[in-house]
């Protein structure tokens, strides 16, 4: 499956578990094409927040609202509860303060929605075991120029929602674009959780 047809099902998934007409905060939202997806299918409304010249541009030019910002600066600008949902979709990976960005994002929103790369997926240790670092759809970058800077598994992302004292409301684990149910942390490309405190 390519890159946009994953994306798609991405998409479709974080849509699901955003309710009609909600308050949505996407963070690190790229060019808002999450954002103008969640319009047109949940009638939600909201704001993108991201760092990147081209991308704030091209979301302006989206018709998405869009504020340039750095994420590791938190989300203090934002007051408590201005959001239903607050979204974080394949950028968690790209983040230094994991943890105090998870705490402000439901502190901002009733709940949060969070996406990433598994790196336990098979694949990707086959690519360890041949002496590489992984390369795929879902880990597209080089080792010399990645943005990723933590990378994690399902179980590890969990770990953190228990110390966090963060609740896992449900999770959908992705490959190829379609569900997997058995052995997710190792049969699995992409995660996508929903949370609340």
């Amino acid at each position: 499956m390519n890159t946009a047809a994953l994306l798609r099902a991405d998409f479709t998934i974080i849509a699901g578990m955003v309710r009609h007409g909600a308050r949505v905060l996407d963070l690190g939202c790229g060019d808002g094409a999450l954002l103008r997806f969640l319009g047109r299918e949940r009638a939600a409304r909201g704001y993108g927040i991201e760092l990147d010249d081209a991308n704030v541009l091209a979301a302006l030019t989206n018709g998405v609202d869009v504020l340039q910002g750095n994420l590791e600066g938190g989300l203090m600008s934002f007051e408590d509860a201005s959001f239903d949902t607050v979204i974080l979709s394949q950028t968690l990976q790209a983040m230094r303060n994991i943890r105090g960005l998870m705490r402000d994002m439901l502190r901002v929103g009733g709940e949060a929605i969070v996406s990433f790369p598994n790196f336990r997926y098979e694949p990707h240790f086959r690519q360890l075991d041949a002496g590489r670092m992984p390369v795929s759809q879902t880990l597209p970058y080089q080792w010399h120029d990645t943005p990723n800077v933590h990378l994690c598994t399902l179980l590890d992302f969990e770990d953190l929602c228990a110390e966090l004292g963060l609740r896992v409301v449900e999770r959908v684990a992705l490959a190829e674009g379609q569900p997997v149910e058995s052995d997710p942390n190792t049969r699995s490309e992409l995660a996508i959780y929903r949370v609340s405190v």
